[in-house]
């Protein structure tokens, strides 16, 4: 049987709304940061304050989504974070090719060869990696709630009702419940494993004897894995999926507050493209910030 991630009903605004018009004004802000290459924080912070007021008042306890979180901050710390601060890759040219006060340099030899890397920290790529960090957080802020706070009984109806085939619709409410569904297999099986007296936890090595511990594992939650695979192709094979249009069972309805929402997010498209076609969008460092640093 297929799950899904925690879900429950919360009477807040946010689950007030259809899920199309959040999807829409989520693509709508994801595109806004990512595609229109808008780096100025004056342009960005708004949308970041915005994004962060939407996800509290979802109302979504922080013991079900502190993994997410932890995951997706540790990614952005020491991968983007650490590639802006230390390289400023993946940015604009004046952060590759900027002369501002050093504020760190560090060589590091590498192994068996004459060669050394030289990272340099300067007040221009710190406060590049502090506008990169606040776009990754600011789409995360919006895609972390959606799977807590849209019912899963309509994934498959939202996407249908926004032009997507039955077939993608209903691959998408499958992919929905894949995640969730493939950890609950993996707690199954580890608990199971438990009983025999397979030892997990007290282990001696560390974390890498930890993780051959956790090897063997892997093929029993394959093969349930693929299991429901089969069950649910035949499930849907015996209901003819696919033969004819699909009629679902729920519908959905946009109301004023959907328009005004999907409508915000447009806004918020079309200033950043604007402000790029003007030319502004530019990084930009502010006066402060050398204060700050003591430059």
């Amino acid at each position: 049987m297929l799950v899904t991630w925690k879900y429950r009903p919360r009477d807040t605004f946010i689950q007030s709304l259809d899920p199309r018009a959040r999807l829409t004004f989520m693509a709508c802000v994801i595109l806004a940061i990512t595609a229109t290459d808008v780096w100025d924080a004056r342009l960005l912070l708004p949308v970041f304050a915005i994004s962060m007021v939407l996800y509290f008042m979802a109302r979504i306890e922080w013991r079900d989504v502190r993994r997410a979180w932890i995951f997706i901050l540790v990614f952005i710390l020491f991968i983007i974070g650490l590639n802006a601060l230390l390289g400023g890759r993946g940015g604009p040219l004046s952060v590759l090719q900027d002369d501002s006060s050093v504020l760190y340099a560090l060589s590091i030899p590498i192994p068996l060869t004459p060669w050394r890397i030289n990272l340099t920290v300067t007040v221009v790529r710190s406060f590049f990696a502090l506008v990169q960090m606040m776009r990754m957080i600011t789409m995360a802020a919006l895609a972390i709630p959606i799977p807590y706070t849209i019912d899963p009984s309509i994934y498959g109806v939202t996407f249908r009702r926004m032009g997507a085939s039955d077939k993608l619709s209903f691959t998408m409410d499958l992919a929905f419940r894949f995640v969730p569904t493939l950890g609950r297999d993996f707690m199954i099986t580890m608990d199971a494993q438990r009983a025999r007296g397979y030892e997990l936890e007290s282990v001696r090595g560390g974390l890498i004897q930890r993780l051959r511990r956790l090897a063997p594992l892997l093929v029993p939650v394959t093969m349930q894995a693929i299991v429901n695979g089969e069950e649910v192709i035949d499930a849907m094979d015996l209901r003819a999926f696919g033969a004819r249009r699909r009629t679902w069972l729920r519908e959905l309805h946009l109301r004023q507050r959907d328009y005004w929402f999907m409508a915000l997010g447009v806004i918020i498209l079309v200033i950043m493209m604007t402000a790029r076609i003007l030319g502004y969008g530019e990084f930009w460092v502010p006066g402060f910030w050398y204060r700050l640093v003591g430059t």
